[in-house]
């Protein structure tokens, strides 16, 4: 266990868990940035499979054996991204997360893989085969979202990434718009870096299959900043220059219908296979009719914000960050 300069009591607590469990190792280090902890932690483990797993995460029974099978079946397989579910379902923002975990992270994941190149492992619950992590130098400490980095380096490299549904762990989400938007704000940045950093490569013709990864990226920014300018043309039209805008509001109301329907079949799709693990996620259903009026505004909003900060933000610089919220629930314990 890596202790990242938690300033809560994260350390005694570890320190009390050492004396009962006297194999675990406690390593205590200076907060810098994630990717710092888990090279460190790299350096330390033995095995020949690395597993990360976030402290705020609690591993469902089978989560481990599920996520090694990969390896002993392929040599060709790297790494391996489980299932995260939200535990934190105490507020209308986490109940939507529940949703969006569902049909917006795990569906794509599937998707991903179906053309074989998965954009990113989930950090909070991740494996790794360790020769493969070696040979592409570990963690980038200089990323924003390292487990984006990491898995864009292992597929360029020629391995395998595959998602894992059965390797569940259960973890807490913001549930104030304050750290959902920090949280989401440092995602699509990290999104960005590493897609700024690696274009080059991946355009090359031996790394065809991340063609489609990117065209996906590209075409979900674009789409981002069209509906904030029309959004924003709209405004404008009805507050500060009264004059008709036909074309906006027709785009506006063509682009909501199809969105809003997708959205249901992608959310019904989801919830239809994710019952197999999470045999309440059906109780969310009300609150994902949510999501498209307010999480897509919402990144629409960071991903606008955040490729900027890609693009100015200084290579080789460590990357730090301060944890969101976890969940009412939890702050309250």
């Amino acid at each position: 266990a890596v202790n990242d300069g938690s300033k809560d009591d994260t350390a005694s607590r570890l320190d009390a868990l050492v004396l009962q469990y006297p194999a675990l190792k406690v390593l205590h280090q200076a907060n810098q940035g994630k990717a710092s902890a888990m090279n460190n932690g790299l350096s330390h483990a033995t095995g020949d499979i690395i597993v990360g797993i976030d402290g705020d995460a609690i591993l469902d029974y089978d989560a481990i054996g599920y996520m090694v099978s990969h390896f002993l079946s392929s040599p060709k397989v790297s790494g391996v991204t489980g299932n995260p579910r939200v535990r934190t379902r105490s507020t209308a923002i986490g109940k939507i997360q529940t949703g969006e975990f569902s049909a917006i992270i795990g569906l794509i994941k599937r998707a991903q893989r179906i053309y074989g190149m998965v954009f990113t492992i989930s950090g909070v619950i991740c494996a790794f085969r360790r020769k493969a992590l070696e040979e592409v130098g570990g963690w980038n400490t200089d990323m924003i979202t390292e487990d984006i980095d990491v898995s864009w380096r292992l597929q360029l490299a020629g391995g395998q990434v595959r998602y894992e549904p059965r390797a569940m762990c259960w973890v807490l989400m913001p549930e104030t718009l304050r750290g959902l938007f920090k949280q989401r704000l440092r995602w699509a940045q990290g999104g960005g870096e590493v897609f700024l950093r690696y274009f080059s490569q991946t355009i090359r013709w031996k790394n065809r299959r991340f063609w489609l990864l990117m065209l996906e990226y590209i075409v979900s920014v674009v789409w981002c900043y069209s509906v904030i300018t029309l959004l924003f043309a709209w405004l404008v039209s009805q507050f500060f220059v009264p004059m008709s805008w036909p074309i906006t509001a027709t785009l506006l109301s063509y682009f909501g219908s199809i969105l809003i329907a997708i959205s249901f079949i992608q959310f019904t799709v989801s919830f239809y296979i994710d019952s197999r693990y999470d045999k309440e996620i059906f109780r969310c259903v009300y609150w994902s009719i949510w999501y498209p009026f307010a999480y897509w505004i919402l990144n629409m909003a960071t991903v606008v914000i955040a490729f900027p900060k890609a693009m100015l933000r200084q290579k080789g610089r460590l990357a730090t960050w301060t944890s969101p919220d976890r969940g009412e629930q939890f702050n309250e314990q």
